[in-house]
């Protein structure tokens, strides 16, 4: 580890493809209840977000190459790759002339719920055919989230996407992101589109939208007829695990504190892969030391304001 915590990127390190959305978060944390029709205080924090690049960046903290591909518009273009290299992570990004970058403004309540209002802009336009072969010829993984599926008028360009990693002898996973979203494309087409990636990191309300079921356990079996390994992130209650050759594990989430829970599900997702690849063994402690350092990840994300790692991250 450095002196900032994180784990030091060497040349025999996983590389991970990163494809999705970029955001500008405006984080909005009101001081005392919201007065409707008049003024309410508030800190107002701006700062990178969008889950796929967000996870990109816990990825390089956690030790991983990363190479990420996105979109903005054309004018934030140097903005957006210089914060991805301050991040350590390698952007490949495609400017938008029409559509404006992506942008939420996320309200978060005194206990760190958010409630998020969103604009995709150019992330509407990024396709899986943004990835040429040679970005996934030197990969070991390829992640992206439900957010780049949602909007896409081509849904068959998804199994292609990973059929392509497949046959570059990459691993895929995928975050769903957003029940409603869910809800609102599909289940079943939501579930084609993905059909064939390796692992899924939902959380308990995206669980719940992916199986029709309500508790944990019975999400996660239902999960793993469907994909190898799943991860359940349960929030407050932490993390329930299952894989499909049986394996069942549970623990705790870490967080003492929750200042905001912007970007905690990405820490996590990206910290659990990161230790995967680092250690592919896929046997029972590997897996409880990747569903760990996850929740280590997770606990740091919700103790600051910002959706990425900070400088003492």
């Amino acid at each position: 580890m450095s002196d900032r915590g994180t784990v030091q990127i060497s040349a025999g390190s996983p590389r991970v493809v990163v494809f999705g959305d970029v955001i500008d978060d405006i984080i909005v944390t009101p001081i005392g209840d919201i007065r409707p029709d008049t003024d309410t205080p508030a800190s107002i924090v701006r700062a990178a977000g969008g889950s796929a690049a967000n996870s990109a960046a816990w990825l390089a903290w956690a030790g991983c190459h990363v190479d990420f591909v996105g979109r903005v518009h054309v004018t934030d273009l140097e903005r957006h790759r210089a914060l991805l290299v301050e991040a350590r992570v390698s952007p490949h990004l495609l400017g938008e002339p029409d559509l404006p970058t992506g942008a939420i403004v996320v309200i978060v309540s005194a206990d760190g719920a958010r409630t998020m209002l969103t604009q995709r802009g150019a992330n509407a336009a990024l396709s899986p055919r943004d990835i040429g072969p040679e970005r996934l010829a030197r990969a070991n993984h390829l992640h992206f989230t439900g957010y780049s599926v949602f909007r896409h008028a081509r849904t068959s360009d998804f199994p292609d996407l990973i059929r392509r990693a497949h046959d570059a002898a990459a691993t895929v996973s995928i975050d769903p992101g957003s029940a409603g979203f869910i809800e609102d494309f599909g289940r079943d087409r939501f579930l084609d589109a993905i059909a064939e990636a390796d692992i899924i990191v939902p959380n308990l309300d995206e669980g719940r939208a992916l199986t029709g079921l309500e508790d944990p356990a019975s999400i996660v079996d239902a999960l793993v007829e469907r994909f190898a390994l799943v991860a359940l992130t349960l929030g407050r209650d932490g993390v329930a695990l299952g894989t499909n050759d049986g394996v069942r594990l549970s623990a705790p989430s870490k967080a003492m504190h929750a200042v905001d829970t912007t970007g905690a599900g990405d820490a996590f997702c990206a910290s659990f892969l990161a230790e995967l690849l680092h250690d592919p063994s896929r046997d029972r402690d590997a897996l409880a030391r990747a569903v760990s350092r996850g929740l280590d990840a997770a606990a740091r994300a919700v103790a600051g304001v910002g959706a990425r790692p900070g400088p003492t991250a």
